[in-house]
């Protein structure tokens, strides 16, 4: 099959924010397209909108005027349900409610021709159970776009149990001629984005509920060391804490109350208390005119340590090294690395986190002097490293740690020690997530890191971010944490053969 003739009508069912951006999307490839809204007004309004929108990119020279003014023109508003019998294709964006969509389509069935392909825009219930309910369940699939869905080049394709081959591919080749990226998914709780973002919220939630470090320091951290865009905290607060933790219980339970997948006390409190960020004023931070901008807590200045060894040649090491060398700090190099350490600056040792904490660390080296730092994106150009001591380690040796990575030009945010720190913990759950997703049979593993890329503007894929770690890395971190806390981190059995096999996770 092949992406339906632009002369196709499509109809939009949801004239809210989803909504409008579908229909913006397909009337800028050149379809008719019919919005409609079971509220009086509501699609006039939206098109409206649109409208506005569409010769605002024009004026301003990001869209061609012919183009804004044919979509323009190819926008209507439909007053019932039969004003679509005509179109090829209807998508629905409307309530995350089972019945109001399978009640939906099955009133579609007996309007539209027997062609027509139907497509839920759903982000978490199952294509499979919206089709139950349809006499013709084959010619539903699922079509996920990610808002605002104009600008965001993600959609899941997402294929129930009855969805024919036929749907899917139509669905697919029809995104990618509306200039999107699509990527094929079976109807899974959450597909790929939901179930795989779950750990970046999940992990930082935890953390903040261990009391490790605040929200702010959180989110600075997944920004400046781990490259991420957004924290958790932000992107939950412009979500909305309600809908994120919506979906959070949605996959939970699907999933049968897998530990993983367990939803946050602390965020459930936030929703009970009405604080559910932007749209509520309030969420984790706060968002009232004239309230001060949450800051990360960092590190006082401390001096540079009189003597500073760098040990082996891990990435981090390196990085190191050049930044002391652009800083002109004088330092020494060892190829030793019988302990795996970093760095030693005076007494301190300093080591890349593995999952266990600093405190134990040093137990188990008998080494108390012990620091750990977290993975970094990239470790020369990151612009803070997160820092856990051991309790028994001196605080001399965490000034000294401190003065070495403040002398190699990076802000230090002090976390209480806890296992995997923060980057480290949230990426190895991602790649293990991710490796699983697609041990399932959910996706490939390239759309799943193309997904992640594009749908929530990951700086890697997990499994890319997997193959710099090493799987045998995230394996041992992942099995410390497991050690630590129970079940939640048992590696899944992806990673666990691509350890034990060699092979990179792609390889079945």
């Amino acid at each position: 099959m092949a992406a339906l003739d632009p002369s196709i009508a499509v109809a939009v069912i949801g004239a809210g924010t989803m909504g409008a951006g579908i229909a913006q999307v397909a009337a800028m490839a050149g379809h008719p397209v019919y919005l409609y809204d079971t509220r009086a007004g509501a699609a006039a309004e939206a098109i409206a909108g649109m409208t506005k929108t569409l010769q605002a990119l024009a004026a301003k020279q990001k869209i061609d005027a012919a183009q804004a003014s044919r979509a323009v023109a190819a926008l209507h508003a439909a007053d019932s349900l039969g004003d679509l019998a005509d179109c090829g294709l209807v998508i629905e964006a409307i309530i995350e409610q089972l019945d109001a969509k399978t009640g939906l389509f099955g009133a579609l069935e007996s309007i539209v021709a027997p062609d027509c392909l139907l497509a839920t825009n759903t982000s978490s219930i199952p294509v499979t159970a919206i089709g139950a309910a349809l006499k013709h369940p084959g010619r539903l699939g699922g079509m996920h776009f990610f808002n605002p869905a104009p600008r965001l080049p993600l959609v899941e394709i997402i294929s129930g149990l009855d969805t024919t081959d036929e749907t899917a591919r139509t669905l697919f080749d029809t995104a990618a001629a509306w200039g999107k990226t699509p990527v094929l998914a079976r109807s899974t709780p959450g597909f790929i984005v939901n179930r795989v973002a779950r750990p970046f919220y999940g992990e930082g939630l935890r953390l903040l509920q261990e009391q490790a470090l605040d929200a702010a320091t959180l989110d600075h951290i997944l920004r400046a060391c781990g490259g991420f865009r957004m924290g958790p905290c932000e992107l939950t607060d412009l979500i909305g804490q309600d809908i994120n933790a919506a979906v959070s219980h949605s996959v939970w339970t699907s999933f049968h109350y897998a530990a993983r997948f367990e939803p946050s006390l602390l965020q459930q409190e936030l929703v009970d208390g009405g604080r559910l960020g932007r749209k509520s004023g309030r969420g984790f931070f706060d968002y009232t005119e004239g309230a001060a901008a949450p800051a990360p807590t960092l590190a006082a200045a401390q001096p540079c340590p009189g003597s500073i060894t760098l040990f082996g040649d891990s990435p981090l090491a390196r990085a190191l090294g050049q930044r002391l060398q652009a800083a002109g700090v004088v330092f020494q190099v060892s190829a030793d690395r019988g302990d795996g350490r970093i760095a030693q600056a005076d007494d301190a040792l300093l080591y890349l986190t593995d999952g266990r904490s600093a405190t134990q660390r040093a137990h188990d080296l008998q080494q108390p002097a012990t620091v750990l730092l977290d993975l970094a994106l990239d470790p020369v150009t990151a612009s803070c490293m997160p820092l856990a001591a051991a309790r028994q380690c001196p605080p001399t040796a965490v000034n000294a740690a401190t003065g070495l990575l403040q002398a190699a030009g990076l802000a230090v945010a002090p976390i209480r020690d806890v296992p995997g720190m923060v980057v480290m913990r949230t990426v190895a759950m991602l790649v293990n997530e991710a490796a699983d997703t697609v041990n399932q049979g959910v996706c490939s593993a390239a759309d799943v890191d193309q997904a992640m890329l594009l749908g929530v503007n990951y700086p890697l894929g997990p499994l890319a971010w997997c193959a710099r770690i090493g799987a045998a890395e995230v394996g041992t971190v992942l099995t410390h944490l497991q050690t630590a806390y129970g079940a939640r981190y048992q590696p899944c059995t992806a990673l666990k053969s691509s350890i034990y096999s060699g092979t990179p996770l792609h390889v079945a």
